[in-house]
């Protein structure tokens, strides 16, 4: 399994986040700059949802946009772990079906959020695979390089869930 705390030669995206589909985005806390330096990404008011997956302070969004927050590893889940996820993944549909501006967030906005957006992508109708390639190519090659978060995906997350819960 590959994660972000055992990949450090893992990039930081060129962009603090990326549109996969109208409306629906994803990004990170850091990403490198113009000038090659790693630069913090600080959500203001560009969104009408933020999901956040790993929290660092001072990363907003402002006060008055919506903000739903779930920490979870970029690692094996638990049940309840995946359970928030699938949860998320739903908020983000409905944002997106009353038009709204949805970002969902992580580190450097790879793996967790990918797994979110990969998540409400499969939702609106698209195949595992399909998901997992539009997010890699919309965001990064580096997105979803978490094998486990790619099996998740691909086995579906309720399912992923309740394996998780029966082994617990």
């Amino acid at each position: 399994m590959r994660t972000r705390g055992k990949q450090p030669d893992v990039p930081a995206p060129g962009s603090p986040w990326s549109e996969i589909v109208p409306g629906l985005w994803m990004g990170g806390h850091e990403f490198e700059g113009r000038s090659g330096a790693r630069e913090f990404a600080v959500v203001r008011d560009e969104f009408d949802l933020v999901q956040t997956l790993l929290r660092l302070p001072g990363h907003g969004p402002d006060p008055g946009v919506e903000h739903h927050v779930w920490p979870i590893p970029d690692g094996p889940l638990d049940g309840t772990q995946l359970a928030g996820v699938i949860r998320l993944a739903r908020a983000a549909c409905d944002a997106l079906d009353d038009g709204r501006r949805v970002l969902v967030r992580c580190f450097h906005g790879y793996n967790r959020s990918g797994l979110v957006v990969a998540h409400a992508l499969i939702r609106r109708g698209r195949s595992a695979d399909e998901a997992i390639r539009l997010v890699r190519a919309r965001r990064s090659p580096w997105a979803l390089h978490n094998d486990l978060f790619v099996a998740y995906l691909r086995a579906g997350l309720p399912t992923a869930r309740l394996l998780e819960e029966l082994a617990e």
